[in-house]
């Protein structure tokens, strides 16, 4: 496991943390993915204080009209035919909780398919439905005995032992597998995670998801895309799913929703699925307004014009440094990801997984370098995670991949 910092932290400028002796620290992971536009964006800082020193918190009963206005920008990005939301979560663990419901109050079936090394939240339900058993270990709870947890479209560890060339998309055809001999047969949706963050920035191959599109419609199944990392801006898109064709029932959002890390998160549906009464799924603080009004200057931010094609702009620039260090250091297995979310596998010898290695390279970042970094499955897989906030510059990218490069250096 990566060790924990002693250090305490007391100002954050940009992408930059600085400690109670002044020294700064480069994030390269924007918090925990959840800070889009960096720590301290003066247009979303502004406008919290403003709504700070105007109202807090009111009933969600009466934040409906400030929800809709941040539903309404949302929408106008969703992809097909997506034309409804509900803002009463905080956290993408009950985003993702209230789209299953969603399906299973639609549907009126249960079983929801979700894949191996995916990750859709913390409650025990959403550890439940997420397909990584050492997050179980020790809560019975958290085994969900509704869940059908399926193989990932893992391409450069396949389960299959497939090439690329010869695929055949053999995960595909277990999820159908799956379904039919593994579930209750009564299957409501499947949930899934545009690239795999947690699991290790896994991306899946082209033809993947409209495979599952036309699997989901075949089984009357709906599909939800878990864009909780994805969503706001962090693939060069809106949204993931518009960049993936995945066409998908449902979008869960929250983590770059809030833009500084304030916590907020969303579902947006096809309006034939609007179908919960609010005292179905509702928190104390959902729809609060400082939350909404976070969401509200984020998006303001983002669908700025020449945002989102300078976010891609960077991406290109990331992905060229980082095959770079791949073709320098045979330790990387593979550079994977698009626009600002990217994941170097970490190998030994034999190409096989070196968690051992991935930790130090976390641990040494952040030591040596005074860069922060992350590795997958909390530390217990083997990718070195890259994402930094979308306001980025090229200069700072150049930087941490310098940074990353001489902890390469001193590992290998």
């Amino acid at each position: 496991m990566q060790t924990l910092t002693n250090n305490r932290f007391t100002v954050g400028k940009g992408i930059k943390l600085i400690d109670d002796a002044g020294v700064e620290y480069l994030d390269g992971v924007s918090g925990t993915f959840n800070l889009s536009l960096g720590y301290n964006h003066p247009h979303v800082v502004h406008k919290i204080q403003e709504q700070v020193g105007n109202l807090t918190h009111m009933s969600s009963s009466f934040t409906e009209p400030y929800v809709n206005e941040v539903l309404d920008h949302l929408i106008e990005y969703a992809p097909n035919d997506i034309d409804a939301g509900w803002m009463r979560d905080i956290t993408g663990s009950t985003a993702n909780e209230c789209a299953t419901k969603i399906a299973q109050k639609y549907t009126g079936s249960t079983d929801i398919v979700s894949l191996y090394l995916s990750h859709h939240g913390q409650t025990q339900f959403a550890t439940g439905i997420s397909g990584n058993a050492f997050r179980r270990k020790r809560f019975p709870n958290s085994s969900a005995a509704n869940a059908v947890h399926v193989p990932a479209p893992y391409c450069y560890r396949c389960p299959f032992k497939s090439k690329s060339s010869e695929c055949g998309y053999q995960c595909v055809e277990a999820i159908s597998d799956a379904i039919d001999y593994a579930s209750s047969g009564s299957v409501a949706c499947m949930i899934i995670e545009p690239i795999l963050g947690n699991g290790g920035n896994i991306m899946p191959p082209l033809g993947y998801f409209q495979r599952i599109r036309k699997l989901c419609d075949e089984n009357n199944m709906l599909l939800i895309a878990d864009e909780v990392q994805t969503g706001i801006g962090r693939t060069g898109t809106m949204f993931a799913s518009e960049l993936f064709d995945i066409r998908p029932d449902m979008i869960t959002l929250a983590k770059g929703l809030g833009g500084i890390g304030v916590p907020v998160a969303a579902v947006l549906m096809q309006s034939r699925l609007n179908v919960l009464e609010k005292h179905e799924h509702s928190f104390t603080s959902g729809s609060n307004l400082i939350s909404v009004t976070a969401a509200k200057s984020t998006l303001e931010v983002v669908s700025e014009p020449g945002f989102l094609d300078a976010v891609k702009r960077k991406g290109i620039l990331l992905e060229s440094l980082l095959q770079e260090l791949a073709q320098k250091y045979p330790i990387i297995g593979e550079a994977r990801g698009v626009g600002l979310m990217w994941g170097l596998e970490i190998v030994g010898d034999q190409n096989e997984p070196d968690t051992p290695k991935t930790n130090a390279i976390i641990d040494r970042a952040f030591t040596d370098q005074h860069l922060i970094l992350r590795s997958s499955r909390y530390g217990f897989g083997n990718v070195v995670k890259v994402r930094p906030a979308l306001t980025t510059t090229e200069e700072e990218l150049v930087e941490i991949v310098d940074r990353l490069d001489s902890v390469l250096a001193s590992v290998h």
